[in-house]
């Protein structure tokens, strides 16, 4: 007998070694789709009387806090935010630390988001909120509504939804240095808000591009919504708000030397720059000459002079439209720019394009008898020239048909810049495409409320690629417009200035009003597309 368990014993020994020793892949179990799941808290969700310093919130799985700063938000807000941990390790509790003292017979509301995510597969629970109450019961009221842009078709994300008291203590500079009554934000994803656990009362509603998260709004970097007139809460109303950014009062940043007889002068805000002028202070030469050039893509202009002037700081008045302010820029010896010139485009140019011509430094005149234009036959093509002083560029217009090919040549001493320097001999060989590369888009717009109007075509960011104004006629056509996508705006230029104004807070005006076509529009090769756009 006990050989026969021996026996039997080292058969199922022998069975489990080979079972182990079988190569293979592990089989994993189903994929984990489920959000966390909200166990308990200490004190409870939803308490009264709340007196504590710490909050305990306790889930069934382990879990971690994520983007907490964007998606974890408390109303109202806590001057002294509170400490929240976890926020990078896993955890089975979410520990909130208050650093603040809080208000008597005030609801909190902590709004989780999408943050509390399982430590696995990052399966979020969405929209968890802890709640209590200062004093005996939970205020339950809410209020709701949607946020747009009032420029781009799709608002930013993250916008901040404040509530502040219309009381007595209000006043619109509150928006400026204090943290709301109530907040809220759209999250991410969303264009929608709701604000929760409100007291009855009435509230100016505010939405703000919140980048620095300190609750109150910067000007000139932030956009900024608001309502006109107050809101009453209970009220069964769903709200708009939109979003845009102010053009801040035009002002001057301290000016710096970046070459010889060259100062670049910062500036902020918006004015004509066609006006702008400077009166020296300093002491300077009889035949004192400057020039303004604007910097690409920058709120900067760069003050040309000459001559040189012996002194270690310039001091000049600088005159804007509506202001004037003192300079002073400090002088020392550095090397001076030369005139280097630069075109474009190059390779194929567009119908609707012209040709340009940049300098590195001031172009003051031209000479188009030293610039000529040939088609592929050799043939003399006509043309006109523009000089763009601010801009710093030279434009040749000419008339462009389907492939062909266009050599420009321009001789020395064409151009000529602010030091009395000309240029070297430029060749360049251009190429348009045929008409049939493009497309070609007609509108009829519907329901024009007044005019005049300015229509857009943009990129889905928001670039202008085309733009046509009309002061009473509701059909317009982009014609040779390259393939692709585009979206269509149609602007109401209530001040008939060409162009579109943003709004202002403080004087309580709303930008000038943009409908979009709902619907992107796909340009193709020799093809039309005739499009009706009612305007709503």
């Amino acid at each position: 007998m006990k050989k026969y368990f021996s026996g039997l014993l080292l058969m199922l020994l022998s069975l489990i070694f080979i079972q182990c020793a079988k190569k293979g892949t592990p089989q994993g179990g189903e994929l984990d789709t489920e959000p966390p799941k909200f166990l308990r808290a200490t004190p409870e969700n939803y308490s009264t009387q709340f007196n504590k310093e710490e909050i305990r919130i306790y889930f069934d799985e382990f879990i971690k806090l994520d983007d907490a700063q964007k998606q974890i938000i408390i109303s109202p807000p806590m001057p002294n935010k509170p400490t929240i941990t976890p926020l990078g390790s896993p955890s089975k509790y979410i520990k909130i630390k208050l650093n603040d003292t809080l208000r008597k017979n005030t609801t909190y509301a902590i709004n989780f988001g999408k943050s509390v995510v399982d430590n696995n597969e990052g399966n979020p629970l969405p929209y968890f909120k802890y709640v209590f109450s200062t004093g005996d019961f939970i205020d339950s009221l809410s209020v709701s509504g949607t946020v747009s842009d009032a420029l781009l078709k799709e608002a930013d994300p993250f916008i901040s939804v404040m509530l502040y008291d219309a009381d007595e203590t209000y006043n619109d500079s509150l928006v400026f240095t204090s943290a709301p009554r109530y907040i809220t934000n759209t999250l991410d994803s969303l264009r929608t808000f709701e604000l929760s656990n409100i007291q009855e009362g009435t509230y100016h509603l505010i939405a703000v591009r919140d980048l620095n998260n300190d609750y109150i709004y910067t000007p000139g970097k932030e956009k900024i919504a608001f309502l006109k007139e107050t809101i009453t809460v209970p009220a069964d109303t769903s709200y708009n708000l939109q979003l845009f950014k102010e053009e801040l009062a035009f002002k001057t940043e301290r000016p710096k030397q970046v070459a010889k007889q060259k100062i670049l002068v910062g500036y902020k805000g918006k004015t004509d720059l066609d006006s702008i002028s400077i009166e020296p202070l300093t002491t300077v030469p009889s035949d004192f000459e400057y020039r303004f050039t604007k910097v690409v893509d920058k709120d900067s202009l760069h003050l040309w002079y000459k001559p040189t002037v012996a002194t270690d700081s310039l001091r000049f008045k600088f005159n804007s439209k509506n202001d004037t302010t003192s300079l002073i820029a400090r002088i020392s010896d550095m090397k001076a720019d030369s005139l280097v010139i630069t075109t474009e485009p190059s390779g194929n140019i567009e119908f609707n394009k012209n040709f340009i011509i940049k300098g590195s430094t001031p172009l003051v005149s031209k000479d188009d008898s030293l610039i000529k234009i040939l088609d592929k036959d050799s043939v003399d093509v006509p043309f006109t020239s523009e000089l763009k002083l601010l801009e710093n560029r030279l434009q040749l217009n000419f008339n462009k048909y389907e492939n062909d090919t266009y050599r420009i040549k321009i001789l020395p001493g064409a151009i000529t810049d602010f030091f009395n320097a000309t240029n070297d001999t430029i060749s360049k060989t251009l190429k348009t495409k045929t008409l049939s590369d493009y497309g070609n888009i007609r509108l009829s717009l519907q329901n024009v409320r007044s005019y005049p109007i300015i229509v857009q075509l943009t990129d889905e960011k928001g670039v202008i690629k085309a733009e046509k104004k009309s002061e009473d006629q509701s059909n317009i056509a982009f014609e040779l417009i390259p393939p692709g996508e585009y979206l269509i705006r149609v602007i109401y230029d209530s001040n008939a200035n060409g162009k579109w104004d943003t709004g202002n807070f403080l004087l309580k005006s709303n930008p000038e009003e943009i409908i979009y076509f709902p619907d992107l529009l796909e340009v193709r090769p020799n093809w039309d597309i005739n499009q009706t756009f009612i305007l709503k």
